[in-house]
């Protein structure tokens, strides 16, 4: 059996898509980065890895996670700065503890921070 492909114009190739896919967060989870230094809000969700091949080279090897997991896009933020950021799954745990994200772009898409996480606005699902 075949899987299927799609093109993705911000990857600049086709992706094979996954039959199943588990991700652990959704979409509004606070989540923290395990090996540096920042957290974040999960604003989409890639099945697997959707981003360009020089995005993906740049990663040490040493470091670089597996292409077959769910990715993540992040409103992030550490001490210095507010960013978007796309991480690996294997790279995140749940942050909701630590309270609300600082992020200038939440309010475009978030309706608020309650029970430990953010709330999509209406009209922006999918």
């Amino acid at each position: 059996m075949e899987r299927a492909s799609i093109f993705l114009p911000q990857a600049g190739r086709h992706i094979t898509v996954p039959d199943i896919s588990e991700a652990r967060f959704a979409i509004g989870d606070v989540v923290r980065h395990k090996l540096f230094d920042f957290r974040g809000v999960v604003f989409d969700i890639d099945p697997v890895f959707a981003n360009s091949e020089e995005w993906y080279e740049s990663i040490p090897a040493d470091i670089r996670p597996p292409r077959d997991q769910p990715f993540y896009h992040l409103l992030a933020e550490n001490d210095e700065s507010s960013y978007v950021a796309y991480v690996s799954q294997q790279n995140l745990t749940a942050d909701a503890e630590s309270g609300p994200v600082d992020h200038p772009s939440l309010d475009e898409m978030f309706d608020g921070f309650r029970n430990g996480r953010y709330r999509l606005r209406r009209g922006l699902s999918h």
